[in-house]
């Protein structure tokens, strides 16, 4: 099994930016699809960024795309999330997600979820 923790989440103003982190544990990091999903309170949670065991295929949802940026360091076992032009509707927490088969923004695509970290950005 894989064990995926975030970092780097915290308290923004309306503009900033913040770049997230997951480490993933286990020495198959390249094997893994990795996305990136967010839940603000009270709504389900949703597709943020995917990308492809390589890095060669980015995807990332609507409200984000322009803004955010996802990467990997398949060396470092990590994934990013680097988010420009925060805005209040950003606020969530925001969790790092593996998965097996292919980039995807469907939850039920990823096998193994880090336990969240929170994005907080103040207007």
């Amino acid at each position: 099994q894989v064990q995926l923790v975030e970092s780097g989440g915290g308290l923004v103003q309306a503009g900033g930016s913040l770049r997230l982190s997951c480490a993933a544990s286990g020495r198959t990091f390249s094997t893994y699809v990795m996305g990136w999903f967010r839940q603000a309170p009270g709504k389900e949670r949703e597709f943020v960024a995917t990308i492809s065991r390589t890095g060669s295929t980015v995807n990332y949802a609507d409200s984000v795309k322009g803004r955010f940026t996802i990467s990997r360091d398949n060396a470092k076992n990590t994934v990013y999330l680097q988010m420009n032009s925060l805005k209040p509707e950003d606020t969530a927490v925001y969790y790092c997600a593996a998965g097996v088969l292919t980039t995807s923004d469907r939850r039920d695509s990823y096998r193994y979820w880090g336990q969240g970290t929170q994005v907080t950005v103040s207007s």
